[in-house]
C-alpha cells in the first residue's frame, strides 16, 4: 500500500473529587471514633480485585524487547517492465519501492517476511535492523501462494526469535505484534488472539490464519506475531477492512505453516505443489446436495472446469460434486485446495464424486501447481 497516514492518539483523564465539609474538630473526632468496621473490610476486596487483574495483566516488556532486536525494517526496490516511449515522454519512474517487516529466525542471518514485501526474486534489498544498522539482503526465495519470502543478510551476533508451536494457540491469548507501520521503526502493539485458525471463504487463501485484534497496519506485513513466552508464532500479513488501516482485524500466516515454507525456500529455493487443473468450485452441504438431486454429501460442487485440466481428462464433469480426495472428506475449498497442494506431483490421487445421485471415483494425475505472479 502506498498512501501513508499519520495518527496522532491523545489520551485524556477525569477525575472526579469529592469535597466534604468538616462541621467541627468534636463532630470530626467522633466520626472517626465510631467508624463502621465493615468500611475497612469492604477495602479489601476492593484491593484484591486490584491485585488479581493486575496478575491477570503480564508484564511483556522483556519479551517485546527481545522481539524488538529479532524484528527488521525491510525496503525492497524492483525495477519493472516500462516501455521507453512512455517512460521518455510521461516521465514514469521505472522503479517500484515497498517498504515491510521482517523477522530474524537464524543465528547466521536468515530473514522471514511476505512475498509481497519482497516482491519479485530479482529486487534490490535493504534491512534495518532495531539497533539502527542498515545492511543489504539477497532473496533466497518467494513464495506467492503462501505469501511468505526468505531473505539473508550478513547480520552477525544478531539473537532470533524461538520458535513457538502455532497449533497451540488459544483464543483470547495474549500475543504481541511488531513491525514498521508507516515507517514507525520497530512498533509493538499488544492484543489477543481473536481465532487460533480462521478458516473463511471471505479470506480465499491456502492456508488457516491466526486471526488478530492487535493493532496492525501498512508497513506491518512480514513482522513477527510473538506470545508471552517470547516465541514467534505468526507471521503479520493481512488486514481486512474497507480502509485498508486498523479495524481490529488482523491476520497472521501460523508459525508452523510459515517454518515448513520456510525450510523448502531455503534447501530448493521454491515451494512445489500439486494441481489438478483449473476450475469454479462451489461448497454446498448434504441437505443443498440432495433438494437438487446432488446425492446426500456435501463437498464441492464443479460449477466450471477447464477442458484441459487434468481432472477433466481424468473424467471430471460439470455438476459433479466432488466429495473426497484420496480418502479424505472434502467439504471446504480452502481444505480440498491444500490437499490437492500437498499430494505429490506425478502421483495419481483418488477423486470421490456424485454425478446425479451417485459415486464415481476418477483417477487423476497431479501436475505441478504453477505460482501466480508476486502481489503487491
Amino acid at each position: 500500500m502506498t498512501t501513508e497516514r499519520k495518527f496522532v492518539a491523545t489520551a485524556a483523564i477525569a477525575v472526579a473529587f469529592a469535597s466534604g465539609v468538616l462541621l467541627s474538630r468534636t463532630i470530626d473526632r467522633r466520626m472517626t471514633l465510631t467508624a463502621d468496621p465493615s468500611d475497612q473490610t469492604a477495602a479489601a476486596p476492593a484491593q484484591s480485585r486490584t491485585a488479581a487483574t493486575a496478575a491477570v495483566l503480564p508484564d511483556l516488556s522483556g519479551i517485546a524487547e527481545r522481539g524488538i532486536q529479532a524484528s527488521v525494517n525491510i525496503s525492497s526496490t524492483e525495477q519493472m517492465q516500462v516501455d521507453p516511449f512512455i517512460q521518455y515522454f510521461y516521465g514514469v519512474d521505472p522503479t517500484r519501492t515497498s517498504r515491510g517487516s521482517g523477522v530474524i529466525v537464524s543465528a547466521d542471518g536468515y530473514i522471514l517476511t511476505n512475498s509481497h514485501v519482497v516482491g519479485n526474486p530479482g529486487s534490490e534489498i535493504h534491512v534495518t535492523t532495531g539497533d539502527n544498522r542498515e545492511v543489504p539482503a539477497k532473496v533466497v526465495g518467494v513464495d506467492t501462494i503462501s505469501d511468505l519470502a526468505v531473505i539473508k543478510a550478513d547480520l552477525k551476533n544478531s539473537t532470533p526469535l524461538p520458535w513457538g508451536d502455532s497449533d497451540r494457540l488459544k483464543a483470547a491469548e495474549w500475543v504481541l505484534a511488531i513491525g514498521n507501520p508507516f515507517r514507525f521503526n520497530q512498533t509493538v502493539t499488544l492484543g489477543v488472539v481473536s481465532a487460533p485458525k480462521r478458516r473463511d471463504p471471505q479470506l480465499d487463501t491456502y492456508t488457516d490464519f491466526v486471526q488478530i485484534d492487535a493493532a496492525i497496519n501498512p508497513g506491518n506485513s512480514g513482522g513477527a506475531l510473538v506470545n508471552a513466552r517470547g516465541e514467534l508464532v505468526g507471521i503479520n500479513t493481512m488486514i481486512y477492512g474497507p480502509t485498508g488501516g486498523f479495524q481490529g482485524i488482523g491476520f497472521a500466516i501460523p508459525a508452523n505453516v510459515a517454518r515448513r515454507v520456510m525450510d523448502l525456500l531455503i534447501k530448493e529455493g521454491e515451494v512445489t505443489r500439486g494441481s489438478i487443473g483449473s476450475m469454479s468450485l462451489q461448497a454446498i452441504t448434504a441437505a443443498q446436495a440432495r433438494e437438487n438431486n446432488l446425492g446426500d454429501r456435501a463437498g464441492m460442487f464443479v460449477a466450471r472446469l477447464s477442458p484441459s485440466a487434468p481432472a477433466a481428462r481424468a473424467g471430471l464433469r460439470g455438476a459433479d460434486v466432488i466429495v473426497g480426495f484420496n480418502g479424505q472428506p472434502v467439504t471446504e475449498q480452502s481444505q480440498f485446495a491444500r490437499l490437492i497442494a500437498d499430494a505429490p506431483v506425478g502421483s495419481v490421487a483418488k477423486l470421490e464424486v456424485m454425478r446425479a445421485g451417485r459415486p464415481v471415483t476418477l483417477d487423476v494425475t497431479v501436475t505441478r501447481l504453477i505460482p501466480p505472479a508476486v502481489r503487491r
